[in-house]
C-alpha cells in the first residue's frame, strides 16, 4: 500500500500496518496478557475518537507508539498502586534467545527501556526517539548509552542494575 491508502483511510491503513506493533510495544510494556489486549483494543479505539488527522504515514506511527507507551505507563501506575500480585506470562527464556534480552529489557528504569525499545526493537534514531518520548536527542544518546551499560554489566555478572 502507499500513501493513497493511509489517506484514504487512516484508520484501515493503522490496522493493516501497525497492529503488530502495538501488540510489541504493549507486550513490552504491560504488566501481563489481559493487560495487552486491552491496551491494543484502547490505542485503536482513541485512534477511532482521534479528531485532528495525521501529517502523513509516519506521524501517525509515531503517534501509535506515544499512546501505547503511555496507556502501558498508567496501567503499571494503577497496578502498583493495587494489592493484586502480577503474574509472569512471557514465555519461557530460550538460551541465548530473545526473550531473556527482552526480560533485561523490561527491568531497566522506564526512560532508559523507552530508548532501547524503541531503538533496537522499532528501528528509530536517537533524533525520531526525541520527538516521541517529549525530549532531547542528547538526552536519549545518553538513556541508550546508560541503559547499554547497565544491560552488558547484568549480562557480566555484577549483579545488577546501576542506573
Amino acid at each position: 500500500m502507499t500513501g493513497t491508502a493511509f489517506l484514504q483511510d487512516p484508520l484501515v491503513y493503522a490496522i493493516e500496518h501497525y497492529t503488530d506493533m502495538v501488540l510489541r510495544l504493549a507486550a513490552h510494556y504491560a504488566p501481563n496478557l489481559s493487560d495487552v489486549e486491552d491496551v491494543v483494543q484502547d490505542v485503536f479505539e482513541k485512534l477511532v475518537r482521534f479528531e485532528k488527522g495525521f501529517e502523513n504515514e509516519e506521524h501517525l506511527r509515531a503517534w501509535l507508539i506515544r499512546v501505547t507507551i503511555n496507556h502501558c505507563h498508567t496501567l503499571a501506575r494503577a497496578s502498583r498502586n493495587s494489592d493484586v500480585e502480577l503474574q509472569e506470562w512471557l514465555p519461557a527464556r530460550e538460551e541465548g534467545g530473545q526473550w531473556e534480552m527482552l526480560t533485561l529489557v523490561r527491568q531497566l528504569p522506564p526512560n532508559y527501556r523507552d530508548a532501547i525499545y524503541l531503538h533496537y526493537y522499532e528501528g528509530y534514531t536517537a533524533k525520531e526517539i526525541a520527538q516521541i518520548l517529549h525530549t532531547r536527542p542528547n538526552t536519549v544518546l545518553t538513556w541508550l548509552r546508560r541503559g547499554r551499560e547497565a544491560l552488558r554489566g547484568h549480562m557480566e555478572g555484577d549483579g545488577g542494575y546501576e542506573c
